[in-house]
This record gives C-alpha cells, sequence and structure tokens, in this order.
C-alpha cells in the first residue's frame, strides 16, 4: 500500500476543517487546534484512519465483492465517478434514490427495465412504437441512466459504502447502517462520527482533498483487485498443473500396463509350446507304435 505523506494531505488542504462555531463535538479527537475560527484536523490520526480503511478495503476488493461510491456534492462528483470507475465499483453521484439499499429489489427492477428497454432497441420491436411512445421511453431511459447507469452492474448488495460527506448523504449511512453494511467516510468537523465504521478525518469540501484521499483509498482497492486476479491465475495453473499431472500418471500407468502385457506374453509363449510338445508326444508315440506294426 502507497506511503501516505503528512505534506501530501497539508498540500491538498485536507486539514482545513469548517468554522468552530459549526463544529460536531464528537470530532473532538481528530481536532489538532483552531486557527482564525476555523478548526485543524490533526493529520496524523487522518493518516492512522486512512491506513486502517485501505487495509479494510484492500480485503474486500480482494474478495471480489462491490463497494459503493456516494457523493452527490457538486465537487466531488467528477472526482468520485472518476476514481470509482478506475477500480470498476458502481458509485452514485446524482441525487440518492431512497431504498438504494433497504428496498434494493426494487432498484433491480429499474435496472432491468433499462436493459428491456435496450434489448427493444435491439430487436426491432422498438421502432413498431408510435412516435409519442418512443419519446416517452426515451425519456424514462435517459432518467434511469442519469440516476442507475453506474450501478449497472451490481447484482447485489454491496459490501460497504464510501461516503464523502456524510451530513449530506444522510439517507445513504442510514441505509447502510441499517443493513449493517460497513461504512467509510471523509467526515469533517461539522458532522458526527459515531455512526461511521471507519471515518477519515478530513476536509469534505475542497476538490482537492477529496482527491487526494479518494487516491489513497482506490489504490488500495486497486492493490485488492490486482491480488484477487493474481490469487485466480494461481490456482488457474495449479489445476492445470494437476490435470496434467493426473494425466501423465495415467498415461504412464497405462503403458507400463501395456508392457506388462507385452512381456506377460513373451515370456508366456515358450511355456505353451512347451505344453503344447508335451500334450503332442504320447500321440505321436503311438502313431510311431502303429506305423511299426
Amino acid at each position: 500500500m502507497a506511503n501516505i505523506e503528512i505534506k501530501e494531505l497539508i498540500e491538498s488542504g485536507v486539514h482545513f476543517g469548517h468554522q468552530t462555531r459549526k463544529w460536531d463535538p464528537n470530532m473532538a479527537p481528530y481536532v489538532y487546534t483552531e486557527r482564525k475560527g476555523i478548526h485543524i484536523i490533526d493529520l496524523y490520526k487522518t493518516a492512522a484512519k486512512i491506513e486502517e480503511a485501505n487495509g479494510a478495503l484492500n480485503k474486500i476488493a480482494a474478495s471480489g465483492r462491490k463497494i459503493l461510491f456516494v457523493a452527490t456534492k457538486k465537487q466531488a462528483k467528477d472526482i468520485v465517478s472518476e476514481k470509482a470507475e478506475s477500480v470498476n465499483m458502481p458509485y452514485i453521484t446524482e441525487r440518492w434514490p431512497g431504498g438504494m439499499l433497504t428496498n434494493f429489489i426494487t432498484i433491480r427492477k429499474a435496472v432491468k427495465k433499462m436493459a428491456h428497454i435496450d434489448r427493444m432497441k435491439k430487436d426491432g420491436s422498438f421502432d413498431a412504437l408510435s412516435k409519442r411512445e418512443k419519446l416517452q421511453i426515451n425519456r424514462q431511459r435517459a432518467k434511469l441512466e442519469k440516476n442507475l447507469g453506474s450501478i449497472t452492474d451490481m447484482t447485489r448488495l454491496p459490501a460497504a459504502i464510501l461516503v464523502v460527506d456524510i451530513k449530506r448523504e444522510h439517507i445513504a449511512v442510514a441505509e447502510a447502517q441499517k443493513l449493517n453494511i460497513p461504512i467509510f467516510a471523509m467526515v469533517d468537523t461539522n458532522s458526527d462520527p459515531r455512526a461511521i465504521d471507519y471515518v477519515i478525518p478530513s476536509n469534505d469540501d475542497a476538490s482537492k482533498s477529496i482527491e487526494k484521499v479518494l487516491s489513497y483509498l482506490t489504490d488500495s482497492i486497486a492493490e485488492g483487485l490486482s491480488d484477487r486476479k493474481n490469487s485466480k491465475e494461481k490456482e488457474a495453473a495449479a489445476k492445470d498443473a494437476a490435470i496434467k499431472a493426473k494425466e501423465a500418471a495415467a498415461l504412464e500407468a497405462a503403458t507400463k500396463a501395456k508392457e506388462a502385457a507385452v512381456k506377460a506374453k513373451v515370456e508366456e509363449a515358450p511355456v505353451k509350446k512347451e505344453a503344447k510338445v508335451k500334450a503332442e508326444a504320447p500321440v505321436k508315440a503311438e502313431e510311431a507304435t502303429s506305423e511299426k506294426k
């Protein structure tokens, strides 16, 4: 995993919290000091929390499960979508669909509706519709794509969610809590961290800060995915080697059996000849006696 440099966190403005009058007292353990009415986050604690989150995310990615990225604020949208796509993970950057997690079956039906519309366009049945029906379906498809297009590959509930700004995404946090889904989150000084499993105290408003923290986290996820791929390749290689060894053993056994059969046949030939001679001897003796008479 990548080394977390405090200097890089400072340069990205990760240490800037909110105004002191807006703070949440539950964030006190992560506050280093106050400067000009702004709380300064303790970056050594931030670095430690990032490392802790990295370890957990790495294991989840290595297990092949999905991590849902959530960030609907303007300055985080593009960064989150880019980072999530880089590690092939689902993400929500538009409005959080109510029941996204707690009513996942209904959400999956909406995703399947998109797939159905796409099939209609491919098989030609879409062309048979009236102009008005086509317009309605296209609008419906565009709406679904905007809200759910990034989770089309998420066929089951995610193993964890990664949130930027828990205050804004409180519905997502509440749904994950209800289903006991681990929550990883960038938490600023104006938020209550008690509901979060993996708190990363950091500035969740500045795009540079969001980009820096997510870079560390996605690098860890990428490593987990790479480990999983290598593990699968090793398993496949071991399986192939076992099959080849089994085939070689079977071939060797068959060859030995064939050689043994040939050897036995060769050894058996003189014995059979001798037995035949012995069996024919009395007959020949009798024939010889008859001729003398």
